[in-house]
């Protein structure tokens, strides 16, 4: 099969740091390739995920970029397209037959879906990153398929056991809807430590709420920031925590973050919001919380889950190789439908 993916324009695949979507096609392309596929991409121009053929992005402009997918999919003759980028430059190849699949990892609906699914038929796919989102965009219409976030399970060093003094993980960018303070807070009520990994915003409300909420708690009673993490760290971070605490304060669409530390054999305690319930099996991979009581709650009964119990959930749902076969479906499913 020869397979067309798009990202968007932004960042180079694979990402040289922080990028979950871009991090996500270079897997499947890799993937696909490994499988005896034909794939091409078009990304960011400095991409060196390893394809057949790399189709450069002229810039950020929606016009010169409609125009630019157009122009690779004539020149690569796909049997489909997928695209992780925006669904404005698909709109030259909307009426075309080729099968196209469209992905989302972020809140959806609204006339743009309902136009493209109406004029481009049985051609056009969607899938969301989890039923959540889904289930957002199919008031819209179309034809939606939940397809989880994935990670790369086999370079997530899983870690069997952690002492008692492990300290707890916050990993995410620093920011209100992340619930860091509520984190801090459940941790000191605990009587843990806390890390606390991730960038945080220079400006805007953002900046005020590091300020107000975070910054006073820093280097006391336990509570370390360690900055933002490259992939080496993140890893040890997860492998070396009694849980990951993500006490989340908006509709996540998914969180890489929570199957990141589910591979690591690290529980999650965050709160039943957007697709966490998708993604936690709570007694058994983590604990939904609601506020500074459950969370100590949560927090001490840590030692009744099993880490194996965890890492075997990422294995068995949230690995490359699972979802990439999963997209393959839907893409044979397509290709059969417009032959």
């Amino acid at each position: 099969m020869r397979i067309l993916l798009t990202a968007d324009p932004y960042l180079p695949v694979p990402p040289v740091g922080y990028g979950g979507i871009e991090r996500i096609v270079d897997a499947l392309a890799r993937r696909y390739r490994e499988l005896g596929h034909s794939v091409g991409l078009v990304a960011q121009r400095d991409s060196r995920c390893a394809v057949d053929r790399l189709f450069p992005w002229p810039g950020v402009s929606t016009l010169r970029n409609m125009l630019a997918l157009w122009s690779a999919a004539r020149s690569f003759k796909p049997d489909v397209l997928h695209s992780f980028s925006r669904l404005g430059y698909l709109v030259p190849l909307v009426f075309n037959s080729l099968p196209k699949v469209m992905s989302y990892q972020r809140h959806t609906g609204g006339r743009q879906i309902s136009w493209a699914a109406g004029l481009g038929g049985a051609s056009m796919r969607f899938t969301g990153c989890s039923e959540f989102i889904c289930s957002m965009g199919r008031g819209s219409g179309g034809n939606w398929r939940a397809v989880p976030n994935f990670v790369e399970v086999d370079k997530i060093r899983f870690v069997q056991a952690v002492p008692e003094s492990a300290p707890l993980l916050f990993l995410s960018r620093i920011e209100s809807i992340k619930g860091p303070d509520l984190a801090i807070e459940i941790a000191r009520a605990s009587g843990r430590r806390i890390i606390l990994a991730g960038n945080r915003a220079e400006g805007g409300r953002e900046r005020e709420f590091w300020e107000t909420r975070i910054a006073g708690h820093l280097g006391k009673g336990g509570v370390e920031w360690v900055g933002e993490v490259n992939d080496s760290q993140k890893n040890r971070l997860l492998g070396e925590a009694a849980a990951l605490i993500v006490p989340i304060q908006w509709d996540e669409p998914f969180g890489i973050v929570f199957a990141e530390a589910l591979a690591a054999g690290t529980p999650v305690i965050t709160c039943a919001r957007g697709a966490t319930p998708e993604i936690i099996d709570p007694g058994r991979t983590g604990f939904f919380v609601e506020d500074v009581a459950s969370g100590v709650v949560a927090v001490n009964k840590i030692h009744e889950l099993r880490r194996a119990d965890c890492r075997e959930a990422a294995e068995s749902r949230f690995s490359s190789i699972i979802c990439a076969d999963l997209y393959l479906a839907i893409y044979n499913e397509a290709v059969s439908a417009g032959s």
